[in-house]
């Protein structure tokens, strides 16, 4: 790969995200009712869209009127909270990949995605999943089920004063299945008249959410990358050995702990609106830097863009496979995403292998 200049990060950071606009443009465009974003520039909307949880009414072309409501309340919705839970989840898994030096990490299968669904469904259950003004206090439990997570991998992995990578991924899997029987275990207890539509969470779901949601996803996801860009050159060397790392000045064991700390957060903010979508954080991450080298500075935001399409362009496939019954994204990452974990598992076993 070139090496990384400003004028080849603003060239490649721009055609990602022109490819982006592209790819929103086209998927708002997708949909049974036939209209598209262009509606909104010949039309003069008078009628309000109800509100809905997903999906489209059919035969409403007749009505002009909705056009504005059905692009700009059900589908623009969709495709921007897709964008966004795909850019987290590539960036988080850059960084875990980066970090661990494990190509196996990504904020699932490390539990990191488990642990937040945990701390949120632990809140709804008791009571403040209703409220817009509980969704501070949802995203903080999230949060929180995270970063836990994380000091527990810590903890489980740790022998002779060094973490393991290959055992922190074992342990992340156990833990990733605790969680999964603790969410039942209190969907058991609470019902699923207080917690309807569990299910469909967990195996991950596109929801329709309003604006203001949006919004806060978004600072959160901007001040996250920001962060964890800013980190890049400490980054690059801490994946170079972290004894190289110290040798140049690097604060290894800083550097770690904010950047879980970024990664954690936009993991969780992710969650709790999306639920569990597995792999986007282990396939993008390894496409991006295939294309775009190693180097973090680039990487983190090249693989958020990446990421933004790839799980975009899965969700519009979702919509579509079966159609008129739409298909959990969750689940179809999962279909890519499962065949991919073992490829990578047997290469990295293969290479273990042949360096000893």
């Amino acid at each position: 790969m070139p090496p990384l200049t400003a004028r080849r990060l603003v060239l490649v950071l721009a055609g990602l995200a022109a490819a982006l606009l592209l790819a929103i443009v086209l998927c708002a465009s997708i949909g049974s009712s036939g209209y598209t974003p262009f509606d909104l520039f010949r039309l003069n909307p008078k009628a309000a869209l109800p509100a809905t949880a997903g999906g489209e009414v059919e035969g409403i072309r007749a009505d002009p009127s909705l056009a504005a409501d059905m692009i700009l309340r059900v589908r623009l919705p969709r495709v921007l909270i897709a964008v966004l839970a795909g850019a987290a989840l590539a960036a988080a898994g850059v960084v875990f990949q980066g970090i661990l030096r494990n190509p196996l990490a990504d904020p699932y299968i490390l539990g990191i995605s488990g642990g937040a669904a945990l701390g949120f469904i632990t809140v709804s259950a008791a009571g403040f999943g209703g409220a817009v003004a509980a969704l501070p206090l949802r995203g903080t439990a999230a949060f929180a089920g995270s970063i836990a997570t994380v000091g527990l991998l810590v903890l489980l992995s740790r022998a002779h004063g060094r973490v393991g990578t290959d055992p922190m991924i074992l342990n992340g899997v156990v833990l990733n299945t605790v969680y999964l029987a603790l969410i039942m275990l209190v969907q058991t207890i609470v019902g699923t008249t207080r917690l309807h539509g569990v299910m469909l969470w967990m195996v991950g779901n596109i929801p329709v959410e309003g604006y203001g949601v949006i919004g806060g996803l978004t600072g959160v996801l901007v001040a996250g990358i920001i962060g964890l860009t800013a980190l890049g050159r400490n980054l690059n060397l801490i994946a170079a050995g972290e004894e190289v790392a110290r040798g140049l000045g690097v604060e290894v064991e800083r550097t770690r702990l904010v950047a879980i700390l970024f990664a954690s957060l936009i993991t969780a903010a992710v969650v709790s609106v999306t639920g569990l979508i597995g792999f986007a954080g282990l396939i993008v991450p390894h496409a991006a830097r295939l294309l775009f080298g190693p180097d973090h500075r680039l990487l983190i935001p090249a693989a958020a863009i990446l990421g933004g399409l790839f799980l975009l362009l899965a969700d519009t496939a979702a919509r579509l496979v079966l159609a008129p019954t739409e298909l959990p994204v969750g689940v179809l990452t999962a279909i890519c995403g499962g065949p991919f974990f073992i490829w990578l598992y047997r290469a990295r076993r293969r290479k273990v292998a042949f360096d000893a």
